[in-house]
């Protein structure tokens, strides 16, 4: 008997170098990105505060409102959709919650929940139209972003005769569910660390002597609570396997016994909660509703899981490679600002991270699938 057979390897199957198996991660892209943003930064924009106290803040503020809305759209994309209408569903949520909680004084609570059924009923209706008809996501999707977006501007306009309704933070006073969304964590801690110095305190007015980040804000805790349950329902579970299935190959999918159907909407369902997630927390921060709020989420959803290494074919994707795409968003778009570069270049390098990602991921399907 050869050594190979004692050893239990069997011949037949080829053995992957680790390095080829590094090269076929989904995080690949995101980390590599990920290094070079805070290399970069750390360079050119680390004497502006960037990375102090308050400036980690605010890019982990923003990276926060990326990743909420991209750990939906990626486990979509996994299970071979997209969801064109998150962007308006933020808008529509938001709007929602201010009619419900500030127009008819219902208890904020009570709102909230409200909204989210709704939300997921509109997820629920998107997967059903897809999967009964069969006509592309990024069609039915399509439709309901004019439809959500209209529904947001027409109803505050004949409610309130208006399209931003404000006075959600007063309606929301010493409302449990409200301060699960708009509250701080920590607060204590951060004081402690401004007692100590090792964070700055306001030095004048009436905040002195409080810490200049004094805790850290639901938004934050709601996106790493996302990915976490996210990255664990898809490397843990027999349902993250179907997510996999059901994108990589349906009808094999369905054949192997997987419930292709029930799962495709299952995501549309959760894309709509990350979004009213989302919503939510910027309605209790912001302390109103707009109509406008939303506007081009979808894309930038889609373009942090690209740059995490998803294939826009579905069946290939990460969480954290979402997570770190969404992540490079943040850091980039507050680091133009420290660094003192003009913002609207933002959105030329979405562009090109955004091509870059697309031809590495290719790359990637094809090592997998050994095409050339």
């Amino acid at each position: 008997m050869s050594d190979a057979n004692s050893s239990g390897v069997d011949e037949r199957i080829k053995q992957q170098s680790r390095m080829r198996q590094a090269l076929i991660r989904p995080e690949l892209g995101g980390i590599c990105g990920t290094i070079i943003v805070f290399v970069l930064f750390f360079i050119f924009a680390s004497d502006s505060g960037m990375f102090n106290a308050q400036g980690v803040m605010n890019w982990s503020v923003v990276s926060a409102q990326f990743m909420i809305i991209a750990v939906g759209a990626c486990l979509l994309m996994i299970a071979g959709e997209f969801d064109l209408s998150v962007g308006s569903m933020i808008g529509f949520s938001g709007m929602m919650i201010a009619i419900f909680g500030v127009t008819l004084a219902w208890p904020i609570w009570m709102a909230i929940i409200v909204t989210f059924i709704m939300a997921m009923a509109i997820g629920w209706l998107n997967g059903f139209i897809v999967v009964r008809t069969g006509l592309p996501s990024f069609i039915v999707t399509l439709a309901f972003l004019f439809i959500l977006r209209g529904f947001t501007i027409f109803l505050p306009q004949v409610i309130e005769r208006k399209t931003i309704i404000g006075g959600i933070k007063d309606a929301a006073e010493g409302d449990w569910l409200g301060a699960a969304f708009g509250g701080k964590i920590l607060t204590g801690l951060f004081q402690w660390f401004g007692d100590m110095g090792i964070i700055a305190t306001f030095e004048r007015g009436t905040r002195a002597g409080q810490p200049v980040v004094d805790g850290i804000p639901m938004l934050i805790v709601w996106a790493i609570g996302l990915v976490i349950v996210g990255h664990i329902l898809l490397t843990r579970t027999q349902f993250g396997n179907w997510i996999f299935a059901s994108g990589g190959d349906a009808e094999a999918a369905r054949n192997s016994g997987v419930p292709v159907n029930r799962v495709k909407i299952s995501m549309f369902m959760f894309s709509a909660f990350c979004a009213t997630v989302f919503a939510t927390c910027q309605v209790m921060e912001f302390g109103s509703a707009g109509a406008d709020r939303g506007l081009l989420k979808e894309f930038e959803a889609i373009i942090a899981v690209v740059i995490g290494g998803a294939l826009l074919t579905g069946g290939y994707g990460s969480v954290i490679g979402a997570a770190l795409g969404a992540l490079i968003f943040g850091v980039v778009q507050q680091g133009l600002f420290f660094a003192g570069v003009e913002s609207s270049l933002f959105r030329v390098f979405l562009g090109v991270i955004l091509l870059g990602a697309v031809i590495l991921n290719t790359y990637i399907r094809r090592i997998i699938t050994g095409e050339r």
